[in-house]
């Protein structure tokens, strides 16, 4: 993580072929390319509310120019901000990034005005309409959007990067990078910019051969070292196992969440504070992941009830993606997850009992490795042919195999600051599927844990359900500690 041009923590790289100035994408980040649609954005968003003071001028109008001149100022610290997708011709081969020689800073941060009143309400509508409209991909894919005319003279932040550039994790390095440790910050240097000639289609194709004669090759270096290790074969192969297990039992389960998605959406969040989960993660020797997934569970219980689902023995599957990064001196971008398919009891007596119950179900994935077998399946993308993958990306909108996706992305745990502007809260935001009614995202912040709950509203109606049982499941938490 970069803050004031400073590094305070990063990431490993797992470095993608850098073809001159071209990098190829892997498997997994052009899958996410690939699976978008109008109705499925694939951008990962968040929703921030910062002081309003610092952004207008004497006169009281935005200071749009300073706003603009100040993100580009930290644009050497972020991998891809000012490089765009090119594509192969004819489709032989994945999509790679090229430097964008028509970048302009305008095109990326903009200012929406909220109507009078300014309500809490309206922001997160206006930031669903921000958050539906995709990515130009002429352009590099991201967007910053700065939101003034709040009734309580605060500004909020829509930020949008998509799936194919960051993960969780690096998304929040990202916003780490364009914001400061401290309401004025010394002044960083700011190298000079200067864009590699644009290839043509004859470079990206012999490129692209050239690399399909490659990735058998470093596939099976990948595949020597796991089997060379007799730790780690037994840890893919039992991995394995527990995924094939893991999608029989969903295969028979209910379906509760699932449901046609359209190009509506609404967002709402519920907070707590994060000392209290911990206490109660640490009371029942769990984590704060656990902790949320049994609450999730019981709120989508009550939801499920309300709706006239029976739930005694049922289960919520969840998919849980979990970050492979490590510690390293180098800021990296791209997806490095693999996941876990969490099958969550939905019955049971108490929230205290759901605490337990997942805590003892995520240790038996953990114990299997299931996180380990997911991702050697996919690596195996990374071997198939463009348009076959792009394909198999694209089945991702008509899975069986997952009730929901919850996301959790520590965060700083102290204040952040832009252009002396105090960040106060953020609301993360998923993507769905293409029949995924709903996502949750987690955030942890300055001590405040927040769930963002994005939905679709005519898939989802009755989400406010959803959402109230979310608050009263926090609240139980008091009692638990």
């Amino acid at each position: 993580m970069i803050l004031d041009g400073r590094v305070i923590r990063t990431t490993v790289p797992v470095r993608l072929p850098v073809l001159g100035s071209m990098e190829r994408m892997t498997a997994i980040d052009a899958a996410f390319l690939a699976a978008e649609s109008a109705r499925t954005p694939m951008h990962l968003g968040s929703l921030s509310i910062l002081e309003g003071a610092p952004f207008v001028d004497d006169r009281g109008a935005f200071r749009l120019d300073a706003v603009r001149e100040r993100v580009a100022s930290r644009l050497h610290l972020l991998r891809r901000f000012r490089s765009r997708v090119a594509e192969i011709p004819f489709g032989q081969g994945r999509p790679v990034w090229v430097d964008d020689d028509q970048f302009r800073i305008s095109n990326h941060v903009k200012l929406y005005v909220l109507e009078r009143p300014g309500t809490r309400v309206q922001l997160a509508e206006a930031c669903c309409r921000i958050q539906m409209e995709q990515l130009d991909r002429r352009r590099p894919l991201w967007e910053l959007w700065f939101v003034e005319g709040l009734e309580d003279g605060s500004v909020a932040l829509v930020e949008k990067l998509h799936h194919a550039m960051v993960d969780g994790v690096s998304g929040v390095d990202v916003a780490a990078a364009l914001l400061d440790l401290e309401p004025s910050p010394p002044p960083t240097d700011v190298p000079e910019w200067h864009p590699s000639p644009r290839p043509g289609a004859a470079e990206l194709l012999v490129r692209a051969e050239l690399e399909r004669f490659r990735q058998p090759s470093n596939w099976w270096h990948t595949v020597r070292e796991v089997v060379r290790t007799p730790a780690a074969m037994a840890h893919v192969v039992s991995g394995l196992a527990d995924v094939a297990a893991s999608e029989l039992g969903v295969l028979t389960s209910d379906r509760g969440l699932i449901a046609d998605v359209g190009t509506r959406r609404r967002l709402q969040w519920v907070q707590a504070p994060l000392e209290r989960v911990r206490e109660v993660a640490h009371r029942h020797h769990a984590t704060v992941n656990d902790v949320a997934l049994a609450v999730i569970a019981q709120a989508t219980h009550a939801l499920f009830e309300t709706r006239g689902v029976h739930v005694a023995s049922g289960t919520l599957q969840i998919l849980v993606p979990v970050s492979t990064r490590v510690a390293d001196e180098h800021d990296d971008m791209g997806n490095r997850v693999t996941a876990m398919l969490v099958p969550v009891p939905l019955g049971g007596p108490t929230l205290e009992w759901r605490i337990d119950a997942v805590r003892d179900v995520m240790a038996q994935h953990k114990k299997h490795h299931q996180s380990d077998g997911v991702e050697v399946a996919l690596d195996v993308l990374e071997l198939m042919p463009s348009s076959v993958a792009s394909l198999l990306a694209r089945t991702m909108h008509v899975q069986p195999l997952m009730d929901v996706v919850v996301t959790n992305v520590p965060g700083p745990p102290f204040p952040l600051y832009f252009m002396g502007a105090r960040l106060t809260e953020s609301v993360p935001i998923v993507p769905l599927g293409g029949n995924l009614s709903v996502g949750i995202a987690l955030l942890s912040y300055d001590g405040q844990l927040t769930v963002g709950v994005y939905a679709d509203p005519d898939a989802c109606p009755d989400l406010d359900v959803l959402v109230d049982a979310l608050h009263a499941a926090l609240a139980e938490l008091d009692d638990l500690v």
